[in-house]
């Protein structure tokens, strides 16, 4: 059987996801409402860069997100 680190497994399951997400893909990987999702962005919880009026979170700091919060759960 092979072991997957949480990292490989988060970046397996976001494979069909692009390198930097919008908040609505961000909801669907995290199973939240958009009004949660702009919470988790505007307290900073999640790193994201805004560009004009939208949010782009880039892959790696949701997969960073899940693995704190995995590791603290």
């Amino acid at each position: 059987m092979i072991e997957l680190s949480n990292k490989d497994a988060y970046r397996l399951m976001l494979k069909e996801y692009p390198d930097v997400l919008n908040i609505e893909q961000m909801c669907e990987v995290l199973g939240i409402s958009k009004k949660t999702g702009y919470k988790l962005l505007q307290s900073n919880t999640i790193t994201s860069m805004k560009v004009g009026r939208t949010y782009r979170i880039p892959k790696i700091h949701l997969i960073a997100y899940l693995r704190a919060s995995g590791e603290a759960g």
